[in-house]
């Protein structure tokens, strides 16, 4: 299963983003998303900024990432 995370915006140069989650850094192309700008959280997966979310929307995400992470294993 492949899972995209929302990340925050935190430089930019050229096509290239570095992204924060958690304290964490990231380098991730800006080529499918070139219209993120400084401050926007984006949705990364296998490397690519593939979509702008509004930060309402990264909480919940990351609140139900940390319910997931508490729940019991039923495999």
């Amino acid at each position: 299963m492949c899972l995209a995370f929302p990340a925050k915006v935190i430089e930019i140069k050229d096509l290239l983003a570095k992204v924060e989650l958690s304290g964490v850094t990231r380098d991730v192309s800006l080529m499918l998303l070139p219209e993120a700008k400084l401050g926007d959280y984006v949705l990364v997966h296998a490397g690519f900024a593939m979509q702008i979310v509004q930060k309402q929307d990264v909480d919940e995400m990351l609140a139900l990432f940390d319910e997931m992470d508490g729940a019991p294993r039923t495999v």
